[in-house]
């Protein structure tokens, strides 16, 4: 018999990000994510979401095992831009048994119903910069720590509980260029793009200009993703949260700031060094160790992960991305990286997948946020 407890306590909670890397211990795709930032996420006092956000997460046990887990968020902020009413579920793992995932989802969606929503979907965060997405392609793919990763049979178990397909991402694996002919290609067109549209890249010399500049690019953010599906506006208390996550990561080779004459931000692209082994090797722990291997990885590897990237509304479709990629293909040649893998990206979202036309890729992954009306 299965019971499903809502967590309560910080016990509890650590067993409940805890769970996956239990879970896939012998999987060498599963990639944990940062143990310590998924804690923060469900404590009210750290995380800023809370104060448009109710949550709830809970942990399905049988004969004194854990054997799944799913949070539920409900954001008012979400349902009053978009027009809707629904809950929002999250970081769902479960064993291969459909009465272990249908009594989780049942928590889930009486939940909902208390609150008064129509729909369910997910899995998606408390905002656009948590994790999203359920993978449906590309389970023998190595995951990314921003990104999920779970057993193909999660698919079936939803279709099963009548969850259907809303929208899908696509990531992408991009094939580093070195050859002359493209490195050249691409160092011309970024000059002329800079010289016709009067800007510049920002020279930052230390770690302490970075973080202007990240607050910046998310509330840049905030107007450029705007459109894209289950966004919300990020308030300065959540735009400082998040800049204090990525300033940690920044490389001024591999991070690029582009300015207008005035200063002012017009496009942005921030990556780094895959620290999958490294989050790996220390279950998404950074103490007392994976500091250290998280430091190593960030300077020699082989691989980059492509976080943001964003242009202002005034400057797309002038070729501004060309600044970007240009900056961080250098970067990436004086480190000798090999590939470079994108975060999920709407599969609708034409604009940010032609700016790979330059380059060798592969769409080697697929996410889906799935939706279920209720009675």
């Amino acid at each position: 018999m299965v019971e499903i407890r809502e967590v309560k306590t910080r016990s509890e909670l650590k067993r409940f990000v805890d769970y996956p890397n239990v879970m896939y211990r012998d999987v060498p795709q599963y990639v944990p994510p940062m143990i310590g930032d998924d804690l923060s996420d469900w404590n009210p006092k750290k995380n800023p979401a809370f104060s448009y956000c109710e949550a709830k997460c809970w942990l399905a046990w049988r004969d004194g095992k854990i054997v799944g887990r799913i949070g539920a968020i409900l954001s008012r902020r979400a349902n009053e831009k978009w027009g809707l009413n629904r809950m929002r579920f999250t970081q769902v793992d479960f064993i291969d048994d459909f009465e272990v995932s249908s009594a989780l989802f049942a928590a889930v969606e009486d939940f909902a119903r208390e609150k008064g929503c129509n729909e369910v979907h997910g899995p998606l965060g408390f905002c656009d910069l948590d994790r999203e997405g359920m993978l449906v392609e590309g389970f023998d793919r190595r995951s990314m720590f921003v990104t999920y990763y779970n057993f193909p049979y999660y698919v079936d178990h939803l279709t099963r509980l009548g969850y259907v397909k809303d929208v899908d991402w696509v990531e992408m694996l991009v094939e580093v260029p070195y050859d002359e002919r493209t490195c050249t290609r691409m160092d011309k067109l970024a000059e002329r793009v800079m010289k016709y549209s009067n800007l510049h890249i920002v020279q930052l010399k230390s770690r302490r200009d970075y973080k202007p500049w990240i607050e910046k690019v998310f509330r840049m953010v905030n107007v450029a993703y705007s459109g894209l599906y289950g966004t919300v506006p990020l308030d300065e208390k959540q735009i400082k949260r998040y800049a204090a996550k990525f300033i940690p990561l920044i490389n001024p080779d591999l991070a690029c700031f582009v300015a207008d004459e005035h200063d002012e931000l017009a496009a942005f692209g921030v990556s780094a060094p895959s620290m999958a082994d490294a989050l790996k090797k220390s279950r998404g722990r950074l103490f007392p160790l994976g500091w250290i291997r998280v430091l190593r990885a960030l300077k020699v590897n082989d691989t980059l992960d492509l976080f943001l990237v964003a242009v202002a509304p005034e400057y797309q479709n002038k070729a501004v991305n060309a600044i970007l990629l240009n900056h961080v293909l250098k970067g990436s040649q004086k480190m000798g990286i090999k590939y470079a893998e994108t975060g999920p990206q709407l599969e609708t979202n034409h604009k940010v997948q032609s700016q790979w036309n330059f380059f060798k890729t592969e769409q080697h992954k697929r996410r889906r946020c799935f939706i279920k009306a209720l009675d």
